[in-house]
């Protein structure tokens, strides 16, 4: 009789060190969650990242067309992944020449934060168009406006108050610019003002000019390498840029992507 409680308790003892079938111990289980937290997206994709950060931007005011800003956002990544921009590189500047000059249609975007740093008018060349931007060139003396990416260079005051240098990156399109002395700068033509009395905003030599009033800060945001976007919708130019070539770009960050989810 005295053998029968201790068979009984071993008996419980091995028992309990098993789990029945369909439970499970709830540290496997958080362990489990997680892995699956962590696991690499499989359908991620660069149009995936951009309505990410898209999605997650606050316009005040006038809002960017998401298809401008994918377009914009690609050739981004394509640039720094081709070394052209550094990697760790978070602002982008787009210009929709598409809308009206007398709308707000530069934006200046941090990436990494999501969200927008400045919303402001900004003029094209007088030889591009009245109101609305219609004509482009990469031409000396032509007085237009040029499409396509931009890397900012250094600042220099000039005959135009403070100015930004732009280096065009498009073959063709805008990789006269340093030439043409296409820099960002202020001008006065460049306001509300202005838009009340003509009707539509004043215009450069071809040069983004922004308001006299925020030509430092914003210039001071996006100087020394950051990217910049002057889009319009000119088919020619949009099938001939490599920085947006979709097919190997697109490729080229998915890759990067992949890799880096999996450093994490």
């Amino acid at each position: 009789m005295k053998r029968f409680p201790l068979f009984l308790g071993l008996f419980y003892l091995i028992s309990t060190s098993f789990y029945p079938s369909g439970s499970e111990n709830p540290s496997q289980i958080k362990m489990t969650v997680k892995e699956i937290k962590l696991s690499p997206k499989m359908n991620f994709s660069a149009i995936n990242e951009a309505e990410e950060v898209y999605k997650n931007l606050q316009f005040e005011e006038e809002k960017l067309n998401f298809e401008v800003f994918e377009k914009a956002f690609l050739g981004f990544q394509i640039l720094k992944k081709s070394g052209k921009l550094e990697p760790t590189a978070h602002l982008l500047t787009v210009c929709d020449f598409s809308l009206s000059s007398c709308k707000k249609r530069l934006w200046v975007i941090d990436t990494a934060e999501k969200r927008i740093l400045f919303n402001s008018l900004v003029a094209h060349g007088k030889g591009t168009g009245e109101e609305f931007a219609t004509n482009f060139s990469n031409q000396e003396d032509s007085h237009q406006s040029s499409l396509g990416f931009y890397i900012t260079e250094q600042t220099y005051t000039g005959d135009n108050g403070y100015s930004l240098r732009l280096f065009g990156m498009d073959k063709g399109y805008n990789d006269a610019a340093l030439e043409r002395c296409i820099v960002m700068h202020g001008a006065n033509y460049v306001s509300e003002d202005f838009i009340k009395t003509e009707k539509r905003l004043g215009r450069s030599w071809g040069c983004p000019a922004v308001p006299s009033e925020l030509a430092q800060p914003i210039i001071n945001t996006i100087k020394d390498r950051t990217c910049l976007f002057i889009y319009y919708p000119d088919p020619n130019y949009l099938s001939s840029s490599e920085w947006l070539k979709s097919g190997d770009a697109q490729d080229q960050i998915l890759n990067s992507a992949e890799q880096k989810m999996a450093t994490n």
